[in-house]
């Protein structure tokens, strides 16, 4: 397996692809065996740990982000490959279709990208007075075009919005960017989805709040440690559902024949202390529909 990075999110989603495991009648130490890599956003390790994972002659390899799943498939276009919370794999080059991966990968996708679209309505909601909003985006990653895409559409009818993007994945350039976008008044971020953004999440949740900018992520994990909201699918679930098709694999079933799946849920997370540190307060319509409420 090839999870994200050794913190907190990266664990849960590994336990929670056990307890899927366990549901179809596979248990660690009894008839099955596990072994898990923590690559974060580094490139270099993703692709030393996929060599060493490879090495190990797995029946099936599980991977939660686009790094590891590209590194996987550079060393190994045989040994089957499911992945959980990927965005756009077919862009990716990851598989030839949805409907029909091809080759040796499938999986389940976090979201479409219309999802993008769907960030910028609710940070309008939860800062009214917003008239900027810089999108915040790995350029590196190939679905950054697509998710501001997605976003521009939205701010093209939405009337009184100037819309930017941050292009960077270097720390010091997020922090010189963000500093320059929070001198002007009236600004949010959208935080679009990307490994790097996970991993520095904790500079960029702090640099937001230090600059009092409203924002908005892909995933829950980021207004848990302090950001003020998301809307995404349940990347726990994803990773339990990933469970399923490493069950039918391990019977038998080719990835090729096994169609990539989108998630049932998208969820939205708040948290109203991150609110109250900005001087906002979220309205009553949002907290009554959200699907947690972070206190």
């Amino acid at each position: 397996m090839a999870l994200p990075s050794d913190d907190p999110e990266g664990k849960s989603r590994l336990e929670a692809l056990m307890q899927g495991l366990q549901k179809f009648g596979w248990t660690e130490g009894s008839n099955v065996h596990t072994e898990a890599r923590f690559s974060g956003d580094d490139a270099d390790l993703s692709r030393r740990y996929a060599e060493e994972l490879v090495a190990l002659a797995p029946d099936v390899l599980v991977a939660s982000t686009s790094s590891s799943v590209a590194a996987l498939q550079r060393v190994s276009r045989s040994v089957p490959i499911v992945f959980a919370n990927i965005i756009d794999p077919v862009g990716a080059g990851f598989v030839r279709s949805l409907a029909h991966p091809g080759g040796n990968t499938t999986g389940f996708t976090s979201f479409e990208y219309s999802i993008s679209g769907k960030w910028l309505e609710l940070l309008k909601k939860l800062a009214p007075q917003t008239t900027r909003i810089a999108v915040l985006r790995d350029p590196s990653y190939t679905t950054a075009i697509g998710q501001f895409a997605a976003i521009q559409s939205a701010a093209s009818s939405s009337s009184g919005i100037e819309l930017s993007v941050i292009d960077s994945r270097d720390v010091n350039e997020i922090e010189r960017e963000l500093a320059t976008f929070g001198r002007e008044p009236n600004g949010s971020v959208i935080v679009a989805g990307s490994p790097s953004a996970a991993a520095h999440r904790k500079l960029i949740i702090s640099l937001l709040t230090r600059y009092r900018l409203p924002n908005i992520y892909s995933a829950r994990y980021y207004p848990a440690d302090g950001g003020l909201a998301s809307y995404g699918p349940d990347a726990i679930e994803l990773h339990k559902r990933a469970a399923e098709y490493v069950d039918r694999i391990l019977k038998g079933a080719k990835p090729s024949e096994l169609p990539v799946q989108a998630p049932t849920k998208y969820e939205l997370v708040l948290n109203p202390k991150a609110a109250k540190a900005m001087g906002l307060e979220i309205p009553a319509s949002l907290v009554t529909t959200a699907d947690e409420v972070i206190e």
